[in-house]
């Protein structure tokens, strides 16, 4: 019949590896939180369930649409909309449940009752203008009022985020548009003179820190040095990591992440560690080296430069959250409030991953049909 042939080319559509390992972790996420039910509460179990969800359905709509469609058209509309939610944000929003940073990063939404953080699903906007923006200047790339204006475009996002108090944020956007401009072809002295500012520039951007920022700086690298504070939470962590041993202490059974803060968010890795071990905790980052990988090879095949970049782009992301998020649990590196994609309980991260998938998808599956067989 033509509604189950309809069907069965949009499931078509959908990259088998790109698709399986997201829906591991998600997996992986849905029995951690319900095995630290008690601790996380249910509700943080209904809101990682509801989301993933709607974010399968999300991508499996985006995955049946020609991204080129709506980033040749919307573009301005994407880049306009997205300055306007974060200013938005910056004056009306709030830090949150972690009322010790001072953030503003969330925004309530009055009429559902429900907070937002808006940086995260402006990543997906993000992508899309940025990538078109290249798309259209990639002839003259080399040139500086080319990259000058690429500079402004990328500065009007990333400064209302730094603005906000969010810097973990703002690294990671930085460290999207630092990849994308390497794939667009950008010459590497650029990379190096924007290396060598931003040592110059240290001190001086220093001053403009706020004091806790500093802090997790200064004792981020070292958490030993202050075990009782800003280190804390990095040590217990990482004691959480070594107490679940090679196969862990049991779904259900508690431990050392009950008295970890932020243990359903950025120190989720230690919780899955402490449950189901090295061996868990090797599956999570094996699934996520392999959504990374299959990006990137999806990014190589892609004969389009916004297909490219937003393969690109993606990849970017997950690899910058995942090195810095496990890092940041084993006590290596400051804690700067990074998620790990997928596992961090959290409808805005959960929702705006799945939304980035599905573009991804999309590229996939224009690829498929127009240039290359997989």
């Amino acid at each position: 019949m033509p509604v189950f042939s309809s069907l069965k080319d949009r499931i078509k559509r959908i990259d088998p590896i790109l698709f399986g390992a997201a829906a591991f972790l998600s997996l992986m996420s849905i029995l951690t939180v319900l095995g630290a039910v008690d601790n996380f509460g249910q509700s943080k179990l209904k809101m990682q369930i509801a989301m993933t969800l709607a974010g399968t359905v999300a991508a499996f709509l985006l995955a049946n649409l020609d991204y080129r469609f709506f980033v040749d058209r919307f573009a301005l509309i994407f880049f306009a909309g997205s300055a306007l939610l974060l200013a938005i944000t910056l004056l009306f929003g709030s830090s949150g449940e972690n009322i010790e940073t001072a953030n503003k990063s969330w925004l309530n939404i009055p009429v559902i009752g429900i907070a937002i953080q808006p940086s995260e699903f402006v990543k997906f906007t993000f992508l899309c203008t940025f990538s078109r923006h290249i798309d259209l200047v990639k002839d003259s790339i080399n040139r500086p009022l080319t990259l000058l204006g690429l500079m402004v475009h990328a500065g009007v996002i990333v400064g209302l985020i730094l603005w906000s108090g969010d810097l973990g944020v703002a690294l990671v956007y930085l460290g999207i548009i630092a990849v994308m401009l390497f794939c667009a072809g950008v010459s590497v002295w650029y990379f190096v003179a924007a290396i060598v500012i931003l040592v110059v520039a240290f001190p001086f951007l220093w001053d403009f820190l706020a004091p806790y920022q500093q802090k997790r700086i200064i004792f981020g690298f070292q958490p030993e040095l202050d075990p009782k504070d800003v280190g804390r939470q990095p040590l217990m962590s990482r004691d959480a990591i070594a107490a679940g041993g090679l196969f862990g202490v049991g779904l259900f059974e508690g431990g050392i992440y009950e008295e970890l803060a932020a243990s359903h968010t950025d120190f989720i890795f230690a919780t899955v560690c402490e449950k189901f071990g090295f061996v868990g905790g090797f599956l999570v980052v094996a699934a996520l080296v392999v959504l990374a990988l299959r990006l990137l090879w999806i990014a190589y095949h892609c004969r389009d430069v916004v297909g490219r970049l937003i393969c690109s782009g993606i990849a970017a992301i997950l690899i910058l959250q995942t090195v810095e998020n496990l890092w940041m649990c084993l006590a290596t590196v400051p804690v700067v409030g990074i998620t790990l994609p997928f596992m961090s309980c959290g409808g805005s991260s959960v929702l705006a991953l799945y939304l980035l998938m599905g573009l991804a998808h999309s590229v996939s599956a224009r690829e498929k049909k127009f240039y290359f067989r997989a």
